[in-house]
């Protein structure tokens, strides 16, 4: 297990380089001078010049690659632009919310699909199947973008239940996290069902049956526990479109979180808001897929040869 995990950190590092390399280097591409949205467009081109060099911004591009690197590595990613705070604590303050947002979504998801896909995998064939499928491509083809302003209509405006936008409380929670993690349960659920359709079909189902073991623990205790292997590695690498999803669903619900504040700086062209964003993003879906790796590893000790 050791080696194992070493060999995942290695093949980790390149990735990790890969991403902040990228960062920085598509941040420069985008059209637009940050410094000119800054001080305004009718600002002397002194005040202009100063600012490039007080933010390093007249360097070339290589030495702001290399000062951007020393910079990560420090925990120091540059100063806003807009807010002259610094990205490091502007991510502090912003990502627990991104990240509450991101596991209540990912509970959502994981509540809802892994009874209906059991039950759609014991049904097969039969009406409710049938339902349960027809709900998860429904789920599937609806956008967040949509399906928010739904939710805000019929939960906070038409019934009064829940709160409009903001955070703090669970009932600011409950409309984004449905949002995010609907379309997350319509994957789970068809993969929860083919895959326990698998299960259940083994000899060792079979055995357990002629055992004489109840139904319940032969399709939740033995079946599910199978099957829920490739669905953890599904819902690892899922975890970077709910990242990605929670920009617009912060946007929608005005959540604090990083989602919303990228887009602010994209809007803004405040650059080292944007690469800080981008970068913490990036880099925790990289962790979260070494993870899923180590947890798919210690279920099934086949993958570590």
């Amino acid at each position: 297990m050791a080696r194992y995990f070493l060999t995942r950190i290695l093949y980790t590092l390149p990735v990790i380089w890969l991403v902040v390399s990228l960062v920085f280097l598509l941040i420069h591409l985008v059209p637009g001078d940050p410094i000119q949205q800054m001080l305004g467009e009718g600002a002397p081109a002194a005040d202009l010049q100063a600012a490039r060099h007080a933010y390093g911004l007249d360097l070339p591009l290589g030495q702001q690659y290399l000062n951007y690197w020393k910079g990560v590595l420090q925990g120091n990613l540059g100063v806003s632009l807009r807010y002259n705070q610094s990205v490091s604590k502007l991510l502090r303050q912003r990502y627990p919310y991104t990240l509450q947002l991101t596991l209540a979504a990912l509970l959502v998801a994981i509540v809802l699909s892994v009874p209906a896909g059991v039950h759609s995998a014991r049904r097969r064939n039969d009406w409710d199947d049938r339902v349960i499928s027809v709900v998860s491509l429904w789920g599937l083809s609806f956008p967040n973008f949509a399906l928010g302003p739904i939710l805000i209509l019929l939960f906070s405006i038409k019934f009064g239940w829940l709160p409009v936008s903001g955070s703090g409380t669970f009932a600011n929670l409950v409309l984004p996290a449905i949002t995010m993690g609907s379309a997350l349960a319509a994957i789970l659920t068809r993969m929860v069902r083919t895959s326990m359709l698998e299960e259940l079909s083994h000899d060792y189902i079979r055995t357990a049956r002629a055992k004489g073991v109840s139904e319940t623990r032969v399709v939740y205790h033995h079946a599910l526990r199978n099957a829920m292997i490739p669905v953890i590695t599904v819902l690892g690498l899922q975890f970077g479109a709910l990242l990605a999803g929670a920009i617009v669903t912060e946007k929608i619900f005005s959540w604090p979180g990083v989602g919303r504040l990228t887009v602010d700086a994209i809007s803004n062209r405040d650059y080292y808001v944007v690469q800080g964003c981008i970068l913490a993003i990036g880099l925790t879906y990289v962790a979260v897929n070494f993870l899923t790796d180590l947890v798919y590893s210690a279920l099934n000790p086949r993958i570590r040869q």
